[in-house]
């Protein structure tokens, strides 16, 4: 195996996506000059790739399933992202009820697709952010948020009012409109966002997003547009990432195909403006070992190190590898409402 030019941290990121029912959705190119997004998003929601239309100032769920009523299920210090983010200190991770995908392999299935999350103000999501940083937090970490994109946009700006003065990172599936995307320039700083998959067939049968290619692709190029403009990657004296994309891949077993394809996206994109992280924590979750199959299964590790040695041999620089022993689910965090209930930013 060739270890010259992979970054030899362990890596124990621990984020998943999912929610259910399928929408077919046109792929954009370009949008106008970013509008921000207020709050009429919610009356015939189009935040994200499905654009179901859902009525949810209403109170109808999208198929994010999630009204205009924000909900959180955590707020606390997370130690298993990437180590720019993460570092010693832990990330400040927020994380949101409801998914815009159907992932059939999901470890947050309780929050993404259980619907499990206590209603907030953005008010309380301004302080909690404030919370975060007096805890330690090396930045903000919104983990799946853009379907509640301008309650999210509004408390990064009172939370910055108010003194915040964090990196915020915009944890995300990849799965996000160029509008969303957009609207969040000059709100977020990191992106650290997945590319699940180069085979829209798989995208289909595993997620209900055959679109997500394409897709993620486009949102993609439209972060690495970001980032160019406000002057490419930038980290303080500590390592921690203070501007920049870390785009994430989680190998599939029996699908280190796919990972590879993933990765020539990536390159022909973005090349080394972008951190590349490849993962091979999956753990099968109760209802994929009960179907059997591939999915029933964690990763070899001649899949993994296939995976590896193909992002070497691409060229990555900044690339992110975990070593043995991640196939646990004591990755995922307690969804237990830790940090979310308290006093609200006035």
């Amino acid at each position: 195996m060739n270890e010259t030019n992979r970054t030899k941290t362990p890596v124990d990121a621990g984020d998943a996506h999912g929610p259910d029912a399928i929408a077919k959705t046109d792929v954009e190119t370009e949008v106008p000059h970013a509008a921000a997004l207020d709050y009429t998003a919610y009356d015939r929601c189009e935040l994200c790739p499905r654009r179901c239309h859902a009525r949810r100032s209403e109170g109808h769920a999208g198929l994010c399933g999630t009204t205009a009523e924000l909900r959180v299920a955590r707020a606390a210090l997370h130690y298993w992202e990437e180590p720019p983010v993460s570092g010693e200190s832990g990330s400040g991770a927020i994380f949101f009820t409801g998914c815009p995908l159907r992932c059939v392999f999901c470890q947050n299935h309780e929050i993404s697709q259980e619907g499990f999350g206590l209603p907030v103000s953005v008010g309380r999501l301004a302080q909690m952010m404030l919370e975060l940083r007096d805890q330690g937090a090396l930045n903000i970490n919104l983990v799946t948020p853009l379907h509640y994109a301008p309650h999210v946009a509004q408390a990064v700006r009172m939370a910055r009012d108010a003194g915040l003065d964090l990196p915020i990172v915009c944890n995300t599936s990849g799965y996000e409109t160029l509008e969303a995307v957009r609207a969040m320039e000059g709100v977020v700083d990191v992106w650290l966002t997945d590319y699940k998959y180069a085979s829209s067939r798989l995208a289909g049968a595993l997620s209900k997003a055959p679109d997500y290619p394409e897709v993620a692709g486009a949102a993609l190029a439209e972060m690495l547009r970001q980032l160019r403009a406000a002057g490419g990657r930038a980290e303080g004296p500590d390592g921690r990432m203070t501007r920049g994309i870390i785009v994430r891949h989680l190998v599939l077993p029996g699908h280190a195909d796919d990972s590879c394809a993933v990765l020539d996206r990536v390159w022909k994109l973005a090349g080394n403006e972008v951190d590349i992280s490849v993962m091979n924590q999956y753990t099968p979750n109760a209802a994929c070992r009960l179907a059997g199959g591939d999915l029933a299964r964690g990763v070899t590790d001649d899949e993994y190190e296939y995976v590896l040695d193909h992002s070497d041999d691409l060229g990555f620089e900044r690339l992110w590898w975990q070593q043995g022993g991640t196939v646990s689910e004591s990755f995922v965090p307690a969804f237990d409402a830790t940090g979310v209930e308290g006093p609200e930013l006035g």
